[in-house]
């Protein structure tokens, strides 16, 4: 009834380390992370440092896409002047970027 048995090799030996099955996970974590989490931080932060630093008489665009310039600067709350006078309160987070700077290196690159 009992063939024979086939005894396993035992020695002791070199197999593969346990940290080699993370490795995978490791870097997959370590991916997402340079591709994808540090570069929003930093967006956050460069627009956080944004909004720290508006000024009156600068020209912004909302998120909204209107363009403006800032009358009166509050904790929450902006005016800006969108024409001739025609002021609209916005919230300072919607304000997607500033344009004043951009314009001033266009007038001096033309004149």
């Amino acid at each position: 009834m009992i063939d024979t048995a086939w005894a396993q090799g035992g020695g002791g030996g070199a197999g593969v380390p346990a940290y080699v099955g993370f490795m995978p996970y490791v870097l997959i974590i370590a991916v997402v992370y340079f591709m994808i989490l540090r570069p929003q931080q930093q967006r956050a932060k460069e627009t956080r440092e944004m909004l720290a630093n508006l000024k009156r008489n600068d020209e912004v665009v909302t998120s909204g896409g209107l363009y403006g310039k800032i009358v009166a600067l509050g904790d929450e709350v902006i005016t800006l002047e969108i024409a001739p006078n025609v002021r609209v309160r916005v919230s300072r987070s919607q304000i997607n970027t500033v344009v004043s700077a951009v314009r001033t290196e266009t007038k001096e690159k033309t004149g």
